[in-house]
């Protein structure tokens, strides 16, 4: 099969085309004749050599994909071989062929195309994961959105605002602002020009968000902590601002404020697979009924996977990158 390796830690262009042979189908996973491939953040820092890739993984990039079922034991479940699916990976989306854990896979929602479905997985897990399960966005409470022009954001814009949550959300231009807000988000916030605190302080009448999505970190922890409602939570993601941040442990006591985070990638099949059973009888018939929808900036060729990733890096694009994969 056609892939696409990182031959050494660097810039896009080591990203390159090569021969593999099809993967190895292990016991509980099914091989996927790929259609399409989403790139994700995790991708771009694998590729720099900031991601390590967890034991037993595939060393090629790409964490989602959707394609065909053509190979894998379907007892048990309600697929079948030939169907097409999305699913999440650890690894090895960038192919023609890529294995999946059953318990991952989901059906094309009704209406999608491969292409869009395969801008899913890895967003849809991760923000169901982190705002509604870990965050425990409730009924009546308020979210922040950091960057909510990422394939995140715009997930988590989208969710929270058909579940009837008042959303606010970050972004770098004032177009971006106003995308946000054609998502459902109730002010886009200029980063460059506004102070999100002040902004969602007034918005709220001086109380602040109930839960924050953050994936900057650095510096921005002080400021979302002063933006916090009481009993806030802010549930990290990535670390893009920097690693390390001042935490007011004062606020944090007085306040009874959580700060959280997590990662997906090395959690096990099972506790993804407990997620996947959530967004197909939570999430699926929304976007089924068009209240939620996947946007797509651009597509590209499986070769040219090096160019998208040179996209992603210049955070123009508004929404997920998608590589379209053709195979025989």
């Amino acid at each position: 099969m056609k892939a696409i390796e990182i031959s050494r830690p660097g810039a896009p262009e080591v990203l390159q085309l090569c021969e593999r042979p099809l993967p190895e189908v292990n016991e509980g996973e099914v091989l996927i004749k790929v259609h399409a491939a989403g790139i994700n953040r995790p991708d771009v820092l694998q590729r720099m050599g900031r991601y390590p890739v967890p034991p037993g993984a595939s060393d090629l990039p790409g964490l989602e994909v959707a394609g065909e079922i053509v190979a894998g034991e379907l007892a048990g479940s309600d697929f079948k071989q030939g169907d097409m699916v999305c699913a999440l990976v650890q690894g090895g989306g960038y192919a023609e062929y890529c294995t999946a854990p059953l318990a991952q896979c989901l059906p094309l929602p009704r209406g999608l195309s491969a292409q869009e479905a395969a801008s899913l997985p890895e967003t849809y897990f991760t923000v169901w994961s982190n705002v509604f399960d870990r965050a425990h966005l409730s009924p009546g409470e308020t979210l922040l959105v950091q960057g909510g022009t990422s394939g995140i954001g715009v997930t988590a814009i989208q969710l929270a605002n058909a579940f009837g949550h008042r959303v606010f959300a970050t972004a770098g231009s004032d177009d971006k602002c106003r995308a946000c807000e054609a998502l459902g988000a109730e002010k886009g916030i200029n980063y460059r020009s506004e102070d999100f605190v002040a902004v969602v302080k007034e918005a709220t009448a001086g109380k602040g968000v109930d839960v924050i999505l953050d994936m900057v970190g650095g510096d921005y922890i002080p400021r979302e902590i002063d933006a916090l409602a009481d009993d806030g939570r802010i549930v990290m993601i990535a670390f893009l601002g920097g690693s390390k941040g001042t935490v007011d442990l004062g606020q944090v006591l007085r306040r009874r404020l959580t700060l959280t985070g997590s990662t997906l990638r090395p959690r096990p099949v099972g506790f993804k697979a407990q997620i996947a059973a959530s967004l197909r009888e939570k999430v699926w018939p929304l976007i089924e009924a068009g209240k939620i929808r996947p946007v797509i900036h651009r597509s590209f060729p499986l070769e040219q996977a090096a160019q998208a990733h040179a996209l992603m890096e210049s955070s123009t694009h508004i929404g997920k990158i998608i590589l379209t994969v053709k195979s025989d």
